[in-house]
């Protein structure tokens, strides 16, 4: 069959955003150095105008400035058209993807909400619940256990009050243990006297008075 009426051609993608974006903003881009190209045209007739007399010559640049000029006038509103026209693309885009980012996040949420269901099925609270109490009981009986290992033996039993008399006689047993009052005592004592009195008086090789003959 393709032999008789040939193969058909392919269909043609359809049209996208992205492209028609990057189409547009290259025509702009060519209209743009049109428009600067104008302009260094007009700066030329105009430092020409400006050495030039009155006359028909002037006139002649003049007109050329002007038709020059209609020319840029053109081509700034094509410029603007095109700006206007990609500005609009470029918002329809961003809408167009705003709206696939928040399917695929609303379709995500869906699915975790799914899977957190299923989760909380395999949960049974009441077990969780038995669980600490369990866990409380033990920990309260820990407790008691090392209390009871903690106890004391042999301890005699003893009055409050006198434990408490005790106490304070052993307080000033330890205040006069403390007193340092004697050694202020000492320092105020007279001093020892001198080791060698007989200062001055000859002594023979002994380190004894001389006795005089």
């Amino acid at each position: 069959m393709n032999r008789l009426f040939g193969k058909g051609k392919p269909a043609a993608p359809p049209p996208n955003l992205t492209d028609c974006v990057s189409g547009v903003d290259s025509r702009a881009e060519s209209v743009e150095k049109k428009v600067a190209k104008l302009d260094q045209e007009l700066a030329k007739y105009r430092d020409q105008m400006k050495k030039m007399r009155d006359g028909p010559s002037k006139n002649m640049v003049k007109q050329r400035a002007m038709r020059v000029l209609k020319q840029k006038k053109m081509y700034e509103g094509q410029l603007a058209n095109l700006r206007d026209q990609s500005f609009n693309m470029e918002q329809a885009n961003y809408t167009i993807q705003t709206l696939k980012d928040t399917k695929t996040t609303v379709d995500a949420m869906k699915i975790g909400s799914k899977e957190m269901k299923k989760a909380y099925k395999k949960v049974n609270i009441d077990e969780i619940e038995n669980v600490q109490d369990d866990m409380e009981d033990m920990m309260e009986m820990a407790n008691e256990v090392q209390e009871s290992l903690g106890r004391s033996y042999g301890v005699p039993d003893c009055d409050e009050a006198d434990l408490e008399a005790e106490l304070e006689a052993l307080g000033d047993d330890i205040a006069l243990d403390d007193d340092s009052s004697y050694l202020d005592e000492a320092a105020k004592a007279p001093s020892a006297p001198d080791a060698n009195p007989s200062e001055g008086v000859p002594l023979d090789e002994f380190g004894l008075p001389k006795i005089p003959a």
